[in-house]
């Protein structure tokens, strides 16, 4: 049975593009056949991946838009055997092209329930907003994975995203729920980051991942070389740190 997972937080530099392209590289190095999707304008994940995302015939935006099949939006990454669809600019102009689109809210999942079979895993990268690319990103998984940041305002926005999880369950799709969340840039050496982690413990009665994403120069170099962090430096503690994070999400439910 294959899952289906978003990355979201509405929070902008919480390393949840590097998350996303990071888990899903390690996924696919642990054997998982894996397709990645990503929602977010920006192009991050695509770019990350090895995919130069101005010379796209189709990208998710088409997909949505209906003017391609997911198999024609599909292109390959860097990664063995790990397709993405790609994103890119075009894609902010969606929300706007989408009103009146009967169902709306379902766009993406009706066209990748023809090929969630094919994958051990889909790793959805959100954009940084609650807008209707996330909603879609919502309704097609089942569930959502928070990276979190540790910092002071870690915290703030959490309880707004929790809370659209929330009425995306009640109203869209019954079957979503918290994945977990993951702590990013931990910094061993301040005692904010060990706060940070402590507080969200105390406040949160979610899962919370035992792996912590340190702050790592490499991870940061990582997407300039269009690699995931495994194969940019493999040895690296960024990279130690993604395949504890994927052993941990592939032992939550047997794949």
């Amino acid at each position: 049975m294959s899952r289906i997972i978003a990355i979201a937080n509405q929070k902008g530099g919480v390393g949840k593009t590097t998350t996303a392209i990071n888990l899903a590289s390690c996924l696919a190095e642990a054997g998982k056949k894996v397709l990645t999707i990503d929602l977010d304008p920006q192009g991050n994940m695509t770019s990350g991946l090895g995919v130069n995302k101005n010379e796209l015939e189709n990208t998710v935006y088409e997909l949505m838009l209906d003017e391609c099949s997911i198999k024609e939006s599909m292109v390959d990454t860097v990664v063995d055997g790990m397709k993405i669809i790609p994103s890119n600019v075009n894609l902010a102009g969606a929300e706007i092209e989408l009103l009146g689109i009967e169902d709306k809210e379902y766009i993406l999942k009706n066209a990748v329930d023809y090929v969630r079979d094919d994958y051990d895993f889909i790793i959805i990268d959100c954009p940084p907003s609650l807008n209707m690319l996330t909603i879609n990103a919502m309704t097609t998984a089942d569930s959502v994975l928070v990276p979190i940041q540790c910092e002071y305002y870690a915290l703030e926005g959490l309880s707004q995203l929790i809370h659209t999880i929330d009425l995306v369950q009640q109203r869209l799709n019954p079957e979503l729920h918290i994945d977990g969340i993951v702590f990013t840039m931990y910094d061993v050496r301040t005692n904010l980051s060990n706060q940070v982690v402590e507080n969200v413990r105390t406040n949160l009665d979610t899962k919370i991942y035992d792996t912590l994403i340190p702050r790592n120069i490499r991870l940061a170099e990582a997407p300039s070389h269009g690699l995931p962090i495994n194969m940019y430096d493999t040895k690296s503690a960024g990279a130690e740190s993604y395949r504890m994070l994927a052993k941990e999400v592939m032992e939550r439910k047997n794949v």
